[in-house]
């Protein structure tokens, strides 16, 4: 009879809700988490994107589900997170990946902060802190009854370093880094060492909402492309998968002990000083 320890890196089973999961990021990081054995939900807006992510997963190791629903919409979010636990007795992570920004909420080259539209700030800094705060509230309840659980945040390049434009989505991420924190100190001191909140802040992944910004039509860079890259001792672009291991790690008992961290997945772009 084997006595073999399971592998601190095993999801086996485990019951991962990703947010947001018909985005690029999000999208490969949950059909990634499927393939490992992981019963993955799919969280988002659009059914039809919804019914071609789960068709991609066909096959996979792990189990899949999906729900058309709102990050800001809390009786959805609270009938999802009943409708799971109804199905799989337990919740044993949320990835809250739900995001993105609008051209009202940044500052073209030919504008100035004093154009800021406050009401597209507003609904930019609503989607990704709100969309946040909200989804942990109500499947943190499952991971508090359980005493044991993960929440990892998406945070971002734009949160610790000013970078230019993106001002309505910057200070959103930038408040995602603290509340982090903030709820990985609430949770370990009031309900005890099971429950860990982290975050990862990735670099500049070429996804739908910023492909025009940083990649020409033939798929050369964007003077604010090679901008980026020239601030990137790795000299490209993040390629999809390597978030996943990151993701994995943060998931998995192998980071038992770590808890209020954002770890960039970046390529050197937030330790670099372009000189």
């Amino acid at each position: 009879m084997s006595t073999t320890p399971p592998s601190l890196f095993d999801l086996t089973d485990r019951v991962i809700v990703v947010t947001g999961a018909t985005g690029v990021l999000a999208g490969s990081a949950a059909r990634y988490l499927a393939a490992q054995g992981a019963r993955v939900v799919f969280l988002g807006r659009d059914q039809t994107k919804l019914n071609a992510a789960l068709a991609d997963t066909a096959g996979l190791a792990g189990e899949t589900a999906a729900f058309a629903c709102d990050v800001l919409d809390r009786p959805a979010l609270e009938h999802t997170r009943d409708t799971i636990l109804a199905r799989w007795g337990r919740i044993d992570a949320l990835v809250n990946a739900a995001g993105g920004n609008q051209p009202g909420a940044t500052i073209p080259p030919d504008k100035s902060f004093f154009d800021l539209d406050l009401a597209a700030y507003r609904q930019v800094l609503a989607l990704n802190l709100e969309g946040t705060v909200l989804p942990s509230q109500i499947f943190a309840t499952a991971l508090v009854a359980q005493k044991r659980g993960v929440i990892i945040n998406f945070s971002s390049m734009a949160a610790a370093r000013a970078i230019t434009r993106v001002i309505g989505y910057s200070n959103a991420k930038a408040a995602i880094d603290n509340f982090t924190r903030w709820l990985a100190v609430e949770f370990a001191t009031k309900y005890g060492d099971g429950l860990r909140v982290n975050s990862v802040a990735p670099g500049f992944f070429v996804a739908d909402q910023n492909r025009r910004l940083l990649l020409n039509e033939n798929g050369t860079p964007t003077a604010r492309g090679q901008a980026v890259i020239d601030q990137t001792p790795f000299r490209r672009f993040g390629q999809t998968p390597e978030l996943h291991g990151t993701l994995h790690y943060l998931l998995s008992d192998a980071s038992a002990f770590v808890t209020g961290t954002v770890i960039p997945v970046d390529g050197g772009f937030s330790c670099f000083s372009g000189v």
